[in-house]
């Protein structure tokens, strides 16, 4: 294994944690960053820092010297195969032999997002991969739709009123990335990091309704109506776009099931919703009125 391991998309959701994990774990690591200052305000001197973009070939020496490497889409990068697929051969090209792609569950059968796209450039190049197709992130309800639980009281995602999702901790996910980077046997795995139960945004709703102590309710947009609101409050384009196609994933069944991946790969059970609302209150509670 090689002595550093690359980590791009940090600080982040998940970056942070990964990051946090292989430090605990005795890995080197080199985070690969847009904004160096502020990865350096997350880190410290912890870890390696260069600037990396996947659009500017001139910042992919951030792959010298690397063998194992994380690798995050960026959310306006949606151009697999004129934006990531040629980072990928460069990678390769320097020495990347093992690359951990954060998917999605059931990327395999969506073709609408472009982590499929990704999962294929992965297969079809001579890179080893591993998948680690995560479930849909409790944490999106405490960055993304925070200030709709916060300031309207309401969760406005198109999954579905029937619909069950098996939402899992950011911190689960990245403890999973984290082993299959640092240990070997993982290549050509695709893992499912799921929490313990699949619920439905009105069970959710009802879970953050205990924690904060006043009703949220689920809004049930379809695809459209939640395009208009997105674009209304200034999410870009191609955001909702990918949005609306990883929330088909639970109108059309294919975001419920659970595994055992995580108890499995690290050894205890996955977070509970319930302990992820209690970390994270603070996301959804209101300023006081002056």
């Amino acid at each position: 294994m090689s002595a550093t391991i690359l980590v791009t998309g940090a600080p982040g959701n998940v970056g942070t944690p990964l990051v946090r994990e292989l430090l605990a774990l005795g890995a080197s690591v080199r985070v690969a960053a847009h904004n160096v200052e502020t990865a350096r305000a997350e880190f410290g001197s912890a870890v390696e820092i260069v600037r990396f973009d996947f659009r500017e070939p001139a910042t992919f020496g951030a792959f010298d010297g690397i063998e194992r490497m994380f690798l995050l889409r960026p959310p306006a990068i949606a151009d697999v195969k004129g934006v990531i697929a040629p980072a990928l051969q460069a990678a390769h090209g320097r020495g990347v032999r093992h690359v951990v792609f954060l998917s999605i569950q059931g990327a395999d059968k969506n073709r609408l997002v472009p982590h499929r796209k990704i999962e294929d450039a992965l297969r079809a190049s001579a890179l080893d991969w591993t998948f680690v197709r995560a479930a849909y992130f409790m944490q999106n309800l405490s960055t993304t739709h925070a200030a709709d639980i916060r300031e309207r009281d309401e969760i406005l995602i198109p999954a579905g009123r029937r619909s069950r999702t098996a939402h899992v901790d950011v911190r689960d996910v990245a403890a999973v990335a984290a082993r299959a980077l640092v240990e070997d046997g993982h290549a050509g795995r695709a893992y499912t990091p799921t929490g313990p139960a699949a619920l439905t945004y009105d069970e959710v709703a009802g879970a953050l309704t205990a924690e904060l102590g006043r009703t949220i309710r689920y809004e049930n947009p379809g695809p459209l109506a939640y395009w208009r609101r997105m674009r209304e409050r200034g999410m870009p384009r191609m955001m909702v776009v990918v949005t609306i196609g990883i929330y088909a994933a639970a109108r059309f069944g294919l975001a419920a099931g659970l595994t055992d991946d995580i108890a499995r790969i690290v050894g205890r059970p996955p977070i509970t919703f319930a302990q992820f609302a209690h970390d994270s209150r603070e996301a959804w509670v209101r300023a006081p009125a002056e």
